[in-house]
């Protein structure tokens, strides 16, 4: 019997997967692609190649100059870095951020291991941390669906630290990889300085999954707002026009502060709204990754 993360990958593979299907390798072009070198040799130097790989040692035992030879691995590593906190579960029933972040996972993770590299995965809430190791497989995408399940009921209470998120992967990613940060990005930390350090090692990507609930307040009288990271809740009235300005402010900061932040350290970031189809939406994110490779 076909499980839940089965059924979503079989519907997204017909629907997304099709689509984007060797796009997704093409659009990333880096000076980091591969996760080493690897020594294969030696042979004699010739004009005009690079002297800062001669083999001295060989050069004085043959009495001729020599050159060590390399290769690039040129299999990817990619790392997925999933948000699983509170703030994630907002949105209508059935295609909230959680929803959207999940097709997200098993898209990517089908697309990067179809084209032969391996996908590993960082699931991160306050207090809980759970990692896929880096496989290629299409039942390794579904065991990363397997732990978004096993995450989307546990919740903490504490608001996310994005700095310790981006810490975690980081201290998880040791040689050189694609990370693929995907978040709606509302937490504390300072997060700033811990994707500086992330971006400086390896290269990094951002989707930034967003809610209209997010952006806007909806003028319904007097509502309960609550703050889904510390269940913290206020009743308030949606039709006061200072309320609504001072939201719109808050949204605006929190926005400007983001992009700024992403910009400093060098991270391109995507924005995924939960109402766009997904396949549109990863179609103008390879266009946006061509469009920056050099």
């Amino acid at each position: 019997m076909a499980t839940a993360p089965d059924k979503l990958l079989l519907r997204l593979e017909w629907k997304v997967v099709r689509r984007l299907d060797g796009r997704l390798q093409g659009a990333h072009r880096t000076a980091h692609r591969g996760s080493g070198i690897d020594f294969t040799g030696l042979r004699p130097y010739s004009d005009g190649d690079d002297a800062r790989h001669i083999d001295w040692n060989v050069t004085a035992r043959l009495d001729a100059p020599h050159l060590r030879v390399f290769t690039e691995d040129r299999e990817l590593t990619v790392w997925l870095v999933l948000d699983r906190s509170a703030s994630m579960a907002a949105g209508r029933p059935g295609r909230g951020k959680h929803d959207v972040l999940a097709e997200l996972a098993l898209v990517l993770a089908r697309l990067f291991g179809r084209g032969g590299n391996r996908v590993g995965a960082l699931l991160f809430d306050a207090g809980m941390l759970r990692v896929v190791p880096p496989g290629t497989s299409r039942r390794h995408a579904l065991r990363i669906g397997a732990e978004l399940e096993r995450t989307s009921e546990a919740r903490g209470g504490a608001t996310t630290d994005l700095a310790e998120m981006l810490d975690a992967a980081g201290r998880l990613a040791r040689r050189r990889a694609l990370i693929v940060v995907l978040s709606d990005f509302i937490g504390d930390g300072d997060w700033e300085r811990s994707l500086q350090r992330l971006a400086r090692r390896h290269e990094v990507v951002a989707l930034r999954i967003v809610d209209t609930a997010d952006d806007v307040l909806p003028e319904a009288g007097l509502i309960v707002v609550e703050d889904a990271e510390t269940g913290e809740q206020l009743i308030v009235d949606s039709a006061d026009p200072l309320l609504r300005v001072r939201f719109r402010a808050a949204v605006d900061a929190r926005d400007a502060r983001l992009t700024a932040g992403m910009r400093r350290a060098g991270v391109p970031v995507h924005r995924i709204d939960t109402d766009r189809d997904l396949a549109e939406a990863l179609v103008e994110v390879v266009a946006r990754t061509r469009d920056r490779s050099p």
